[in-house]
C-alpha cells in the first residue's frame, strides 16, 4: 500500500552519515511507490529556543509553519538522527520543542492529568546512528534517547506503532559494514 512519508533528518550536517541513510531509505520508499518529504534540520531557519515555555507560543517561522504542514499530510514519519550524550542532538530537540505544541501535536484537559493526542493515525521509524556499541546503550545506559522519541514524544502525541533501529558503534565500523547499514535503510524505506 503506498503511504506518504515524512523523512526528518536530524543531523545538523547534510554530509554526516545520517544524512546517507537518509538518501537510501528515501531512494527505497520511492522505489516502493511512496511519496516521499524530506525536512533536512540543519538546512532550516528557525530559533530552537521555546524561551517562554508554553506560557507564551512564540510565532512559528515560515520554515516551522512548513513543516508542521508536512507532519499533517504524512501518515508515516522518519526521523534519522545520532545519539549525542545519551539523547538526540539540540537541534532536533528544539525543532520537536518548537513545533510539537499544544493544539498541533497534543492538547491538555481541562482540570485533568490527561491530555488529548493529536497526531493519531501516524506510525514512526526511528533510524538511529552512536558511537555507542547498541547492545550496551540498550542494556547498560537502557536508551534513553530511542525512550525519550518513542514514549515521552511521539506516543505521547499519538504515533503508534514507533519502530527503532540502531546503527552502530559508527566511529569505527568499516566501509562495508557502512554499505551494509545503507543497504538496510534501504529495504526499511522499500517496507515501509
Amino acid at each position: 500500500m503506498k503511504k506518504r512519508i515524512l523523512v526528518i533528518l536530524g543531523h545538523p550536517s547534510a554530509e554526516s552519515f545520517c544524512s546517507a541513510l537518509a538518501d537510501s531509505y528515501i531512494e527505497g520508499a520511492q522505489a516502493a511507490g511512496h511519496e516521499v518529504q524530506l525536512i533536512s534540520l540543519g538546512r532550516l531557519s528557525f530559533d530552537p529556543v521555546l524561551h517562554d515555555g508554553y506560557n507564551t507560543i512564540q510565532e512559528l517561522e515560515p520554515d516551522l509553519i512548513a513543516a508542521q504542514t508536512a507532519i499533517t499530510w504524512a501518515q508515516h514519519l522518519v526521523f534519522i538522527y545520532p545519539i549525542w550524550w545519551g539523547a538526540i542532538p539540540a537541534l532536533m530537540k528544539g525543532f520537536i520543542d518548537r513545533i510539537f505544541l499544544p493544539g498541533f501535536a497534543f492538547k491538555y484537559r481541562k482540570n485533568s492529568l490527561f491530555w488529548d493526542r493529536l497526531l493519531l493515525g501516524r506510525s514512526a521509524h526511528l533510524l538511529v546512528t552512536m558511537d555507542t556499541p547498541p547492545w550496551y546503550f540498550r542494556w547498560i545506559y537502557r536508551m534513553p534517547g530511542h525512550n525519550q522519541m518513542k514514549r515521552t514524544i511521539l506516543e505521547f502525541c499519538g504515533v503508534k506503532p514507533v519502530k527503532t533501529s540502531s546503527f552502530g558503534p559508527i566511529k569505527i565500523s568499516s566501509k562495508q559494514q557502512r554499505e551494509k547499514w545503507l543497504k538496510q535503510a534501504n529495504i526499511y524505506g522499500q517496507r515501509a
